[in-house]
């Protein structure tokens, strides 16, 4: 990350924060094991090796002696940023040596069950039996909910790059060119001009496939009268962004450039009628029915298949929501997308995404 966001000061601020939520819950220890959690905690590695194997975790106490746990391919990387004699090193059995280290502090023991495995934490349990072992969920995402000034510069930067991919896109939508080609092209714009990686795998998806939220980028090729929906997001000091586009290729006219029109035209209104009525104190919930309530104007409701946002940060998908049960409310400091969306396998769809961080008085888009 860059100096600016990246300072131990800050880290040790974002701990300071969360041991008065420990205290109240009388936490004698938490154990951090999710990787956004534990970099956004102490600046160490943001991502772990893969899905079933573990850079290392963070254990912060009730005391303030907060520890660094990792092995030993990490320990030149944990030492340039951690105070080496709080790094702990596992040797062999990672959750017995955890277990040792926990008992240090009390028997009273929080952990994010949705980030270990129940394999994990029988380890864990059984090799320190003394130990109270509680799900602690949350308690960071809570904080992350609110950006500070450093994530949002962070955030801004990043941004400012996807926008200006979009506008270098327009100009590469060649009839014949794949969707797996022009995905990597949008790769690779963004590695040469300042991310350091994609936030999430591109889409680029050509009418029928456009139907797809998800699509993966095959062979199928742009032709001269078509429609080709494009999500992307970068990571510029390790924060992301994320936007969709639609963009229609090749003449203005017929049936099919009509029908998709209507959809985008429909999908901008549902985001603007969001837009219009976002601010502090709004619930998730309230905001996805002012935009589903454009579509159900529209007859077209049912092709509106997924919830109209969700948080950005740290990871692309990340609290707060905007879903028809999110009783979540809004406040200063929150990022959020907004993207409403109609899907039709017989032919296609539209998406059109702002990301906005909400201010005192409404949002602002990112």
């Amino acid at each position: 990350m860059s100096q600016q966001s990246n300072t131990p000061d800050i880290f040790a601020a974002r701990r300071e924060k969360l041991r008065a939520d420990m205290r109240a819950r009388r936490l004698d220890a938490l154990l951090i094991s999710q990787a956004a959690n534990r970099y956004y905690l102490s600046g160490f590695e943001l991502h772990d090796p893969q899905y079933n194997e573990s850079a290392g975790r963070l254990v912060i106490t009730s005391d303030g002696r907060d520890w660094l746990v990792t092995d030993a391919r990490y320990l030149d990387a944990a030492a340039r940023l951690w105070d080496a004699d709080r790094i702990f090193c596992c040797a062999g059995n990672a959750a017995k040596d955890i277990a040792g280290l926990l008992a240090r502090w009390g028997p009273r023991v929080g952990m994010e069950a949705v980030g270990v495995s129940l394999a994990f934490v029988r380890e864990l349990a059984g090799a320190g039996a003394h130990l109270f072992l509680e799900a602690a969920d949350g308690l960071v995402e809570k904080l992350r909910l609110y950006k500070d000034a450093a994530e949002l510069a962070a955030l801004e930067r990043s941004f400012a790059l996807n926008h200006r991919m979009f506008q270098w896109v327009e100009g590469e939508f060649a009839p014949g060119r794949s969707e797996a080609d022009l995905a990597w092209g949008i790769e690779r714009y963004f590695r040469e001009n300042g991310a350091s990686e994609l936030a999430f795998a591109v889409i680029a998806a050509v009418d029928k496939n456009a139907a797809l939220p998800h699509a993966v980028p095959g062979p199928d090729a742009l032709t001269e009268n078509c429609s080709v929906l494009v999500d992307a997001g970068c990571r510029v000091d390790q924060y992301c962004s994320d936007q969709t586009r639609t963009f229609w290729v090749g003449g203005r006219s017929g049936p099919d450039f009509a029908r998709f029109a209507r959809a985008l035209d429909l999908v901008r209104e549902a985001q603007e009628a969001a837009l219009a009525i976002m601010r502090p104190g709004l619930t998730g919930r309230e905001v996805y029915a002012a935009a589903r309530a454009v579509f159900e104007k529209a007859g077209e409701e049912k092709a509106f298949t997924h919830g109209l946002g969700h948080g950005v940060g740290l990871e692309t998908h990340e609290a707060p929501s905007l879903g028809p049960k999110s009783g979540q409310k809004l406040a200063p400091g929150m990022v959020v997308t907004v993207e409403p969306g109609l899907y039709y396998p017989q032919w296609g769809g539209a998406r059109w995404e702002h990301t906005v961080l909400v201010v005192e008085d409404g949002v602002r888009i990112l």
